[in-house]
Parts: structure tokens; C-alpha cells; sequence
């Protein structure tokens, strides 16, 4: 819950493509075995879906009237540290429901004092005394709604799929929670709206539900339903029979915003646009964008990248992220950041039993030649065997009458608790029809403390060429083996409480056979139990580009956590990269000033000797937050890097009237500019205002 064209080069994709369309219709055809369902010996706790008499008052006090009659869980079981035992402290959770909300209360008993800190929605919550509700709506058992709320109310709210192998803290939905101190410990409360999820059908029916709770003092989280193999695992989650509910509202909503801008030295600007969502069924639902806003309020943050490959930087327009699960393959054929400018676009997501598909189309502003260029992306999803899937992605720019993508299949399969596979082939286009082809095949072991997988890639000499106009391949012209081994152990008794060993041996080869690269890394952290911490990290590598280079790096780095939010942590790494000597310092240093204003700052220093280029730079990032209250703040941001002379300062003013959409805002600006390049911006000044219809 806490919260990865049939070329010469690439001929053995055939028989890939082959078996994964196969293995689509052999396990599509049977009924779902779930292999978790299907073991021997396990209770799967239910609880009894109770009609609330009266909505309960969100306030975080859990009032015994209110909740009277209540479907009650306790008993929960750790995950971490000691999986599979009772937790060391009593939970209480109740649970309602009525026409248009589920309703759950905690009772989070501890003798020892609550730990809370974070006030900004979508924080790492349990890094906090926190509790969460998990809400396999459709009862698929790989898919869910994860809501969470701290001790202090903060809200979280994510969706899981892959059965916990991928979470994504984008999602944003509207609900209601509380939390307060009680004698004793603390309580907290919920409302979910219906509206703000999806689910199949009306009448009688089972969800599956769980209950989570971390205590950050002991580094303990448990569950209901347990224990699990992965935190966010929806598989292993109870049920909450006989909730009979009116049929899926068919839910529309339209977010205009508008956005004023005044610079020195510049004319004043104005910008308005909309996001719409219009439900098609209760399930599928059509999205449409007009001049969707980037939302920077932060630049992207800058960072020392001692590698020849591009970084990858995270999506921030709202158009985008529901449903960018379903994109996340691992040869990444759809990128969004690669459509700067849009000027307008649509999309339709929807789930339809085992089927989930997810389309979209998009026109980008004139490029540089002077012309628009149209993006389409289209995935269809079928879920077998209960958790496992199989897929299909294409991925499309057309300019100027010139198209440039791929199509791919993929395959994520669970065989057992913990062994599984996931596979993918890539057929490419564009202004090569050789090596354009791309597959791999990864078998992996994963459970609660470990983690194993041996792959193998192949990716075509021209492939980058053919899709990187929508999609990010950092490096082709490979046939790649890779294997990684991580283990986290936890110490019951002495100075250590977690052990954390990871390696990862990889090779590659071009198309011809030519040895391209090989590396290894080796690393090692420690948890000691008076909150002090150290780790050690080895790698060295061959690379050959324009010539062989012999890399190596070692880092060693020690850290303070309170486990109360203040922290920090210093590393000093030093090598060779790439004909230089290189001495890279970092720290990280975070605190609370006042319960309701917090502050973060980070420093990398990079010393190359020779430096040709003018690397050797000094990053720093300054990060404060003051909370008046969870939905009225000012956050300021500040960094800079001297390689590039980049000096940016960040300050916004938000309050969401209606959270987490609706919202007013005012913002100061200077030397924003895009990632890796230099400050140019004078003092601007931002007003904008998102409604909610």
C-alpha cells in the first residue's frame, strides 16, 4: 500500500507474439482459479454488508449510537515486521453502507503516543500512524480503490492493480474523512461516495474489502485479511457479502479552469480550458480536453544523472491519469511527456467484465516544422485465470502524413502465491523496417521479504528510431540478459531491526554480437533500532560507445529518522564515469517548525576531474509547506543548479473550495524553464481557478 515489424534483429519476436495470443484464448475460455481462493486450509474473513439507519457524522469520534449494529472486523495480522502473527495493538473497524455511501470507522488503540505529521493530500500517509480501506469494487481480486487517512485526517487515495504489483497515487476521487485523538489511542472516520468509484452491477453482491493499519513507531502495518505477499495484494482480501445497491451512477462532471499570467517585460496573458467526463455506461466513461493546464506548479526537479540516457519525468496533466495503469508496460511504447502542447483531445476508459480498455486520441499544438501532429494510443485488457492478464497496445503519431509507432502484446502472469511472469512483443514503424522489433521475458519469484527474476530483452537496432516521437526507449540495439536478487530480513532482537541486501547482474549485446555493456551492483541497508540507519552500494560496468569505458562507483551513506517526520540522511559516492573521476556528495534534512508548517531541503554536489563538459555543478532544493488547513496551504520551492545557471523560486497559494478538484490559486514565478535547461523567466505572477460542474 505504500506506497514498476518483425525485424532481422529481432526474428524470435514470432513465436513470442504467438504464444501470448494463444495464452489469451486457452486461459480466457476456463473459469478464474484463483490461486489464493484455491488454498488449502485459508479462511477468508466476510463481513455482512449493514445498512446504516442515518449517515454517521464525519468528526472522527465513533460514536456507539451512531454506529450501532455495525459489521465489526479485529483481529488483525502483520505484514511487516513479524508477517502472519497478531498485531501487537487491538484495531477496531465498523462498517456501513446506505443508497450512496460505504462508511468505516477505526478504532486504532495504542498505549504508546500517536505519531502523525503529514498535512498534504497524497503523502506517504503510512509513514504516519495511519488507516486505510482497500475496495476491490468489481470483486475481480486484482484490482482496487486504496483510501487512507493519518491521525490528523490527511487524505490519500490510490488505485491498485496487477493484484498489488502496481499502485498509482495520481487517481483523485471526492470523499469525506476525520480522524481525532481518543483516550487510549485514535479514531477515524470514512465516507466514500459511490459516485466517486466503479463497480458492476446492482442488487445483491460481494465486494472485496480490506482494513490496513500502520503504527510508524514500530514500524508495524497489518491487516484484516492476511497475511499478504505485497502491502496493496487484492487477492488476499475479505468480503463484505450482501450489499445491495441501486445500479452504478452514471457520473459526468466538467472541470474549466482559467489562468491568468502577468511577467515583467511580457504583454499579460490569459488561458482558459475544460476537462470533461461523460459517462457512457456506469463502467466506461468518454474524457474530452480543451488546452488542458500542466499543472507546474513545481518545475521538474533537477538532478545529477551520471548515465548517457534520458530520465524519465512524471505526468501532471489530469487527462491523463486516470487509467495510465494500463500504459505502464515495460517496454515503453506510449511516454506522454512526449505531447508538449495539446490543443485538444478525447479518450474513453471503461471495464466490462474481464475486459478493460482505454483509447485516446489527442492534437498537439504546430510543432517546430509548422504543422499539428495527432497522437493515438489504444490498450484493450483481458483479466484471466483470477489475477493474471494478457493485452494489446498501439501506439500511433502521425505528422505530416508520416505515421511513427508500434503495436505490442504483453502477458502478466501469476502461476502461484509468488511465481509468476510477465512478457511483452513489440512490432515497430517508421523510417526503418529492420530491427524494429522488440520482446522480453521475465519469470520472477516475489513474496513479502524477497524478490527474484531472470530476464531476457531483445530490442531491435532501429526501434528507438520508429517509436521515440511517443515513446521512450533509453537505448536499443540489444540482446540483454538480466537478473536481480533483493531480500529484506527482520531482525526480533539486538541493535538491528531490518537488514535490506539487493543485487542486479545485467549484460547486453548489439544485434551483430558486438558485447555492448555488462554491470554489476551490489548494496546493502540497515535499520538499527535506536532510528539511526546506514548503507553500502558497489557497482561497476562496461560501457562502449565511442570508445570502451570502465565505470565504477561506490556509495556510503548514514541517516537519522524520528520516525515523526524529521529526518536525515547524508551519502558520499566517489568513482570513475566515463574518463572522469567523480566525487558526488548528497544530503536530505526534513522537519516540522510548527505542527502546520514543514520544511525539506536537499543538496547534490557533482566534482568531475577532467571536466570537458562543464558538469561539476551544485543542486539545491528547498520545499516548504504551511497547512492552515488540509484544503488551504501555501507551498514554496526553490532550486537551483550551477552547471546550467538555473535559479528558480516557486510560491502558490491554493485553496480548495471543493476538494480535490475545485480550487482558487495564486502563484510567483522566476526562472522557471523546462528540465535540464537554463532560467530565463522574470518575475511572473499566476492567478487561476478550477470549477467543478
Amino acid at each position: 500500500m505504500r506506497v514498476e515489424r518483425l525485424g532481422a534483429g529481432s526474428a524470435v519476436s514470432a513465436p513470442v507474439i504467438v504464444f501470448v495470443a494463444a495464452l489469451a484464448g486457452l486461459l480466457g475460455g476456463g473459469d478464474d482459479l484463483d490461486a489464493f481462493a484455491q488454498e488449502s486450509g485459508r479462511r477468508v474473513p466476510a463481513l455482512p454488508a449493514v445498512r446504516a439507519p442515518a449517515p454517521p457524522a464525519i468528526d472522527g469520534l465513533v460514536g456507539d449510537a451512531e454506529w450501532q449494529g455495525a459489521a465489526v472486523a479485529t483481529d488483525f495480522i502483520q505484514y511487516e515486521p513479524r508477517r502472519g502473527e497478531p498485531s501487537g495493538v487491538r484495531t477496531e473497524t465498523l462498517v456501513l453502507y446506505d443508497a450512496g455511501h460505504l462508511y468505516v470507522a477505526f478504532r486504532a488503540f495504542d498505549p504508546e503516543p500517536v505519531t502523525a505529521q503529514l498535512t498534504q493530500r497524497d503523502a506517504e500517509l503510512l509513514h504516519d500512524d495511519a488507516v486505510a480501506v482497500l475496495l476491490d469494487s468489481y470483486d475481480d481480486g486484482r484490482t482496487a480503490y486504496l483510501f487512507i487517512t493519518n491521525a490528523l485526517g490527511t487524505q490519500a487515495d490510490l488505485r491498485v492493480s496487477d493484484d498489488g504489483r502496481q499502485v498509482d497515487g495520481s487517481w483523485d476521487a471526492a470523499w469525506q474523512s476525520a480522524a481525532t485523538r481518543i483516550e487510549g489511542g485514535w479514531s477515524a472516520e470514512f465516507a466514500i461516495p459511490l459516485t466517486s468509484i466503479k463497480y458492476a452491477a446492482s442488487g445483491d453482491q460481494a465486494w472485496g474489502i480490506n482494513f490496513g493499519r500502520s503504527r510508524r513507531r514500530t514500524l508495524e502495518f497489518s491487516t484484516w485479511s492476511g497475511p499478504l505477499e505485497t502491502e496493496a495484494q487484492v487477492s488476499r482480501a475479505g468480503r463484505l457479502t450482501g450489499l445491495s445497491v441501486a445500479p452504478p451512477a452514471a457520473r459526468h462532471q466538467l472541470i474549466p479552469y482559467g489562468l491568468a499570467r502577468l511577467q515583467d517585460g511580457a504583454s499579460s496573458q490569459w488561458q482558459a480550458g475544460v476537462d470533461l467526463r461523460y459517462a457512457l455506461t456506469p463502467q466506461a466513461a468518454a474524457y474530452a480536453t480543451v488546452n488542458p493546464d500542466f499543472a507546474t506548479i513545481e518545475a521538474d526537479q533537477e538532478e545529477v544523472n551520471l548515465t548517457r540516457f534520458e530520465i524519465s519525468l512524471p505526468e501532471k496533466r489530469q487527462f491523463f491519469l486516470e487509467g495510465q495503469e494500463l500504459f505502464g508496460q515495460r517496454i515503453r511504447t506510449f511516454y506522454s511527456r512526449r505531447i508538449a502542447d495539446i490543443a485538444g483531445g478525447g479518450k474513453v476508459l471503461g471495464k466490462q467484465g474481464r475486459w478493460t480498455a482505454n483509447a485516446l486520441s489527442v492534437e498537439s499544438d504546430p510543432l517546430a516544422g509548422g504543422d499539428r501532429a495527432n497522437y493515438t494510443v489504444g490498450r484493450l485488457q483481458r483479466d484471466v485465470f483470477g489475477r493474471s492478464s494478457v493485452g494489446a497496445m498501439m501506439a500511433n503519431r502521425s505528422l505530416a502524413g508520416v505515421n511513427q509507432g508500434s503495436v505490442s502484446v504483453d502477458a502478466n502472469l501469476f502461476f502461484t502465491r509468488t511465481i509468476g511472469m510477465t512478457a511483452q512483443a513489440i512490432e515497430s514503424w517508421g523510417p526503418f523496417a529492420r530491427g524494429s522489433g522488440a520482446f522480453f521475458l521475465r519469470p520472477s519469484y516475489d513474496s513479502a521479504t524477497g524478490h527474484f527474476h531472470v530476464r531476457y530483452t531483445d530490442l531491435g537496432e532501429h526501434l528507438a528510431d520508429n517509436i521515440n516521437v511517443i515513446g521512450q526507449i533509453k537505448d536499443d540495439d540489444r540482446r540483454e540478459i538480466d537478473s536481480a536478487l533483493e531480500k529484506t530480513i527482520w531482525v526480533r532482537n539486538g541493535a538491528f531491526e531490518q537488514v535490506q541486501y539487493e543485487s542486479n547482474y545485467n549484460v547486453y549485446w548489439s544485434q551483430h554480437g558486438v558485447l555492448r555493456s555488462w554491470q554489476i551492483n551490489q548494496g546493502a541497508d540497515v535499520q538499527f533500532r535506536n532510528r539511526w540507519s546506514a548503507g553500502f552500494a558497489y557497482a561497476e560496468e562496461f560501457k562502449r560507445f565511442e570508445k570502451d569505458f570502465r565505470n565504477r562507483r561506490a556509495a556510503l551513506a548514514a541517516g537519522y529518522n524520528t520516525r515523526e517526520y524529521q529526518s536525515v540522511e547524508v551519502q558520499y559516492t566517489f568513482g570513475r564515469n566515463f574518463d572522469s573521476d567523480f566525487r558526488l556528495w548528497s544530503a536530505t534534512a526534513r522537519g516540522k517548525v510548527t505542527p502546520q508548517l514543514s520544511a525539506e531541503y536537499s543538496l547534490e554536489r557533482l566534482l568531475l576531474d577532467p571536466d570537458p563538459d562543464g558538469e561539476t555543478t551544485w543542486i539545491h532544493v528547498v520545499r516548504a509547506s504551511q497547512f492552515f488547513t488540509k484544503d488551504l496551504f501555501l507551498k514554496v520551492y526553490v532550486q537551483t543548479n550551477s552547471a546550467i545557471d538555473r535559479r528558480n523560486v516557486q510560491a502558490v497559494f491554493v485553496w480548495r473550495y471543493r476538494p480535490p478538484f475545485g480550487s482558487v490559486q495564486v502563484a510567483y514565478q522566476r526562472g522557471t524553464a523546462g528540465f535540464g535547461e537554463r532560467s530565463d523567466q522574470g518575475h511572473t505572477l499566476f492567478l487561476k481557478t478550477t470549477a467543478v460542474f
